[in-house]
């Protein structure tokens, strides 16, 4: 194993609280090792980031070399009065990461001699420090892309990011990367798609395919919080876990249109149904909408927990939300494996030409219907609840669900770095 490092370059990483993508990147620290290839991890120094905890650091191996690169929020760091200038955040606000990560990286390279780097993306500023670490030593290098950098509405055609110097600068690292990277990694098929339609000359061995999955080791301690509650009677409780938006990918303004429908004509019931939205970073906003429609009483809006409450919760709930707008096709969010893995019933507002509707065509489980239509959603919900009080939904078995688990995302990396 002593010839066989590989840097992982990575932004969010323990102790980083409120990211998902933290979760690929850790479960290639820890799982790498069972395949040959010794794991050292290139992340930014957490004064970096917004909030912090401990609840995964005890997943980190002992043994695992992690090293912390110094970096500033331009927004929250280097503002004057909240403002700040754009070019010290592109293409994110972490480009000051760029100049300590490149030294930072250069000394691992000379004191470890890695066979490859990897860096992932959404933060830009990982792939520039891999591209520069590439160019000086011709390590070999593999760039991750968990969401696409730049994207087209399908209906309306504008672009995303709407700033035009905001998305030339992800072009830029985009271009880089699908010339300069030996490997191009993502997440979907229509992930996959947009980059090499984007880039037609690259060679098409250069892209693969890791989807993303759940860790077993951390719903194995979810399993163990949840034997050790009592049991007590609850509502039926449907649950969606992490943040929403109020744009058009993740918008839940027609669910709670939905909900105000059902409850005028009398389907809905305060205290034999509940809707949890945990963690949705804008309870603020969506307060007040609430008592317009006069269901705060039928939805809570609750506070961030710990991720292994969070699973723990997932796998007492009577049901599970997914929200997902058309404009995210490209995409399947990582909370549905978890969500796969929990064994409930799938409630997904996403557009049924999406990844994520084709992955619950595929496993033949969950109920799809469109964020946007407040009609579709209210008699979606009818149904869905009408299966679950009858035991009629259908759900996929844990061998089915079990490819998804992040070890096998780890060995399709370590295919990956054998073929380089």
């Amino acid at each position: 194993m002593a010839n066989n490092r590989v840097i992982l370059i990575a932004y969010h990483f323990p102790p980083i609280l409120g990211s998902s993508g933290m979760q690929r990147t850790l479960a290639y620290a820890r799982f790498l090792s069972e395949h040959g290839w010794e794991p050292i991890v290139l992340s930014v120094h957490p004064r970096t980031y917004l909030k912090t905890g401990d609840d995964l650091l005890g997943l980190i191996p002992d043994n695992l070399k992690v090293y912390h690169a110094p970096a500033w929020d331009t927004a929250q760091h280097l503002a004057w009065n909240g403002r700040y200038l754009n070019w010290m955040a592109l293409p994110d606000r972490w480009i000051s990461w760029l100049p300590g990560g490149v030294f930072a990286g250069l000394n691992l390279i000379r004191k470890y001699h890695p066979k490859a780097i990897w860096s992932t993306y959404p933060i830009a500023t990982a792939h520039l420090i891999a591209w520069a670490l590439k160019s000086i030593t011709g390590t070999p290098w593999i760039a991750d892309f968990r969401d696409p950098m730049v994207e087209i509405d399908p209906r309306t055609k504008e672009i995303y990011p709407p700033s035009k110097t905001l998305r030339n600068a992800r072009l830029f690292v985009e271009r880089k990367c699908a010339v300069n990277a030996d490997r191009l990694v993502f997440c979907t098929n229509g992930a996959k798609q947009i980059c090499s339609e984007r880039y037609p000359s690259a060679p098409i061995e250069k892209y693969k395919i890791i989807p993303n999955g759940y860790n077993e080791e951390s719903f194995q301690i979810a399993e163990k919080l949840v034997a050790q509650r009592a049991l007590t009677e609850q509502p039926i409780t449907l649950l969606h876990s992490g943040i929403l938006y109020n744009t058009s990918d993740r918008d839940p303004s027609h669910f709670f249109k939905a909900l105000k429908k059902l409850k005028d004509e009398g389907i809905l019931v305060c205290g034999k149904i509940r809707f949890i939205l945990r963690a949705t970073r804008h309870d603020d906003q969506y307060r007040p909408f609430l008592e317009r429609l006069d269901i705060a009483d039928l939805v809570t809006l609750a506070p961030p927990i710990s991720y292994h409450e969070a699973l723990a919760e997932m796998l007492t709930a009577d049901g599970l939300l997914l929200f997902q707008g058309y404009t995210s096709n490209a995409a399947i969010p990582a909370k549905l494996y978890e969500y796969l893995r929990a064994g409930k019933p799938i409630l997904a507002m996403a557009d049924s030409k999406g990844d994520t509707a084709a992955l619950l065509r595929e496993l033949n489980t969950g109920y799809i219907f469109p964020l946007d239509d407040s009609a579709r959603i209210a008699a979606g919900l009818v149904r869905f609840l009408s299966d679950l009080t009858k035991s009629q939904l259908v759900l996929p078995p844990h061998s089915v669900t079990s490819q998804f688990d992040r070890r096998n995302g780890t060995a399709l990396l370590s295919n990956i770095l054998k073929e380089l």
